[in-house]
């Protein structure tokens, strides 16, 4: 039985643990060039030196057994600490946001800068197309990427699948990134709002860094979404300003100063958690069938998981 898995962030590489432990060989499958999705970190060449940059999901909770349960594991294997700054359930990759997804990957199949432009059923067997190439057969697909992009892949197969996704709707969210020379004071390290910032972290005093001062500020979706067309420098000079803002004293000009746009950074959510079609092996996980939150990524990814893998339980036992 072979899977493919169309995302390789976090709902995606729990719904592939859940697969593997039902002996499913999978694949998956990613456009960007690491591993992380919003939990990704970006490493960038300042005068200070290289600095990784937490610029998407600042921190995550862990509240569901199943997910503490996770997150344990992370925490033995060294891979993630808790952070009491963003609240009493918080936690972060160490020394990076990525480390435990880059943990879930390493026992995967998992195939970088792979875009994958459409899906096709040929005699009960699933390909996966990009450009003029092909991948496949394979037995299942799932399609763990944010709904607007996964409607174009579900509509020719699943509507109802398809007619979900296209109900999805994300909100895009800045985030700037500052380096600076020297530190910005004995303030505090973690900041939420007010709007227009949602959150402002001081990267270099989180567990497991020793970098430089640096600072990722984000803003809130209404203020993205006015300042969509943008361009970064812009972004980072509003930004910058309400950094100064929420410290209380004008900051110094950073020695380096980036900016990304998330287009699909909040999902409205949905209360369908996963959704799976046994009759043709075709499945979809991720935070937009749930609330938007890593917590929440991963609980639908290993719900699809466990589900699928009940339903060949069921199958086999039948035969």
């Amino acid at each position: 039985m072979r899977a493919a898995i169309i995302g390789a962030g976090i709902a995606g590489l729990a719904c592939a643990d859940a697969l593997r432990a039902a002996n499913v060989a999978v694949t998956l499958f990613d456009k960007a060039r690491g591993i992380g999705g919003r939990m990704s970190t970006r490493r960038a060449a300042t005068p200070r030196g290289e600095i990784a940059f937490d610029h998407g999901a600042t921190h995550f909770t862990a509240r569901s057994p199943a997910f503490r349960a996770r997150v344990a594991r992370w925490h033995a294997e060294g891979c993630a600490a808790p952070w009491p700054d963003a609240g009493q359930d918080a936690w972060i990759g160490v020394p990076t946001m990525n480390a435990p997804l880059k943990h879930m990957a390493d026992g995967h199949d998992v195939r970088l800068g792979t875009a994958i432009t459409a899906l096709s059923r040929v005699d009960d067997r699933w390909f996966l197309h990009r450009e003029k190439e092909r991948r496949g057969p394979f037995d299942l697909a799932v399609v763990a990427i944010p709904g607007e992009q996964a409607a174009p892949l579900l509509s020719l197969h699943d509507f109802g699948m398809a007619r979900a996704a296209m109900a999805a709707h994300s909100r895009p969210i800045w985030s700037a990134m500052f380096a600076f020379r020297q530190s910005l004071g004995n303030g505090p390290d973690f900041i939420r709002g007010p709007a227009p910032v949602i959150y402002a972290v001081r990267g270099n005093a989180r567990p497991g860094r020793a970098e430089p001062e640096h600072w990722v500020v984000q803003a809130d979706w209404s203020w993205s979404e006015a300042h969509l067309a943008d361009d970064q420098a812009t972004v980072c000079d509003l930004l910058l300003s309400e950094l100064g803002s929420l410290i209380g004293h004008a900051v110094p000009e950073p020695c380096f100063a980036a900016a990304q746009r998330w287009m699909f950074g909040q999902p409205a959510g949905s209360e369908l958690g996963h959704l799976w079609n046994d009759a043709i092996g075709l499945g979809a996980c991720g935070d937009w069938l749930s609330h938007g939150f890593v917590e929440h990524a991963w609980s639908s990814g290993n719900a699809l998981g466990a589900a699928i893998a009940a339903a060949r339980a069921l199958k086999a036992g039948g035969r």
